[in-house]
């Protein structure tokens, strides 16, 4: 059986240590030197990167988020324990976690460690296909023989690189396919890294719950259920026909990956037109208090992606599902384009103002369209402050210092508060 101790990179054979370093840290799997679709997704993000920066909450439950939107953007995974989960209404979750320390969030920290891991992915491969702030596909086939080793020992090193230079730990998801890869990496959190080869996708895939698919929200676990579909072996029982027929392109997809089959390539050039992100409620609801912590937790998602790719969005998009399911859809052009989470925001509170939407709503989104370069984010310059464009550019640099080297290897006083 191929194994891989994490900890020193040794291959060997099946065992329950490392011959090289005694470590217990091992990956066995049949196909382990044969799979190249990785998926790399950082353990609680922000909270990690507060903890890192401020060693006094190593081992306190962090939340990230609060604030007048009153949402959970993120927490640690000692907060998951008590129940604290993201979008959680501040107030439910100082109720489950009442000894928990909040803290704003700092978005443009996060996106200099971003750009940091960026640039280590791509030490390893040019496919590379962000998905988010902290996490991505990398598609490492054929690069064995550029660095003589196979896809799961870079993926390894990989890991194992952000928590030297960075402090920032990783789990990994290795398989055939982009759907399965992903799916991998959720499996052994944090700092995990499983292995789903091809000859069990057919028998791990039947005894998982139909909501383990990507894309399957809360709307659409209700409308496979209304079918009698609560698991993937459900679904396989199904005529892709009938799938088809009942629940549209959906049904053709979740036939496909019930199966697991998902030709998507790792796309890192893949022209995209917007960005946008949506949530459907258990319950429809007019509590204006509820639809501004949703708009903000969206807008941070759209922010994430955005910077994650790149690319900033000259027009702000909202979109709201009245409870008859009828959609009220609102834009506005910008003076300039933006990947900012507080000027999408901010937007995104207008336009749902003026939409003024009578009764309950189902569904709300925000999104970024007319996409263009990153680099013209957020440049205009405040004609009351000419300085703002030039303080905004330098904040951005000192942030990628001090994510590369550490909390104090600069200090930038905006950045710190």
């Amino acid at each position: 059986m191929p194994s891989l101790c994490r900890a020193c990179l040794t291959l060997f054979d099946a065992g329950a240590r490392c011959p090289a370093c005694r470590s217990p840290r091992i990956i066995s799997h049949p196909e382990l030197a044969d799979l190249s679709i990785a998926h790399m997704d950082c353990d609680a993000f922000y909270a990690s990167v507060e903890k890192r920066d401020d060693p006094s909450l190593r081992d306190r439950p962090v939340i990230v988020g609060g604030g007048t939107r009153g949402v959970v953007a993120t927490c640690c995974y000692i907060a998951r324990i008590s129940g604290v989960r993201s979008a959680m209404p501040m107030f439910q979750a100082l109720r489950l976690c009442p000894g928990a320390v909040v803290v704003k969030p700092r978005f443009e920290v996060y996106a200099g460690i971003s750009r940091a891991i960026r640039a280590m992915m791509a030490d390893l491969t040019p496919a590379i296909e962000p998905l988010s702030l902290d996490e991505a596909f990398l598609d490492l086939t054929g690069t064995a023989r550029l660095h003589g080793a196979p896809p799961a020992v870079l993926m390894a090193r990989l890991v194992r690189r952000m928590e030297e230079e960075l402090g920032i730990s990783g789990s990994v998801g290795l398989s055939h396919n982009k759907f399965l890869a992903k799916i991998a990496s959720d499996l052994d959190k944090p700092r995990g890294f499983s292995v789903i080869g091809r000859a069990e996708t057919a028998e791990f895939l039947s005894r998982q719950p139909v909501r383990i698919i990507w894309g399957v929200g809360t709307a659409t676990q209700a409308a496979l259920e209304a079918a009698g579909i609560r698991q993937v072996s459900d679904l396989l029982r199904w005529d892709r026909r009938d799938l088809s027929a009942r629940f549209g392109s959906m049904g053709d997809r979740l036939w496909r990956l019930a199966r697991g089959e998902d030709t998507r390539p790792v796309a890192p050039d893949h022209k995209v037109k917007s960005i946008s992100k949506e949530t459907t409620f258990n319950e429809d609801t007019a509590d204006p208090d509820l639809l501004d912590g949703h708009l903000w937790r969206l807008a941070v998602q759209v922010a994430d992606r955005a910077k994650a790719k790149d690319l900033a969005g000259r027009t702000v998009v909202l979109k709201l599902k009245r409870a008859d399911f009828t959609q009220i859809s609102r834009r506005h052009a910008l003076t300039d384009p933006t990947q900012s989470a507080d000027r999408l925001y901010d937007e995104g509170r207008r336009l749902l103002d003026m939409a003024q939407p009578t009764g309950p709503v189902r569904l709300i989104g925000i999104g970024l369209a007319d996409l263009c370069a990153g680099e013209r984010a957020d440049l205009s310059v405040d004609l009351l402050d000419p300085g703002a464009g030039r303080r905004r550019r330098a904040e951005a640099a000192t942030d990628a210092i001090r994510a590369r080297f550490g909390a104090d290897a600069i200090i930038k006083g905006r950045a710190l508060r």
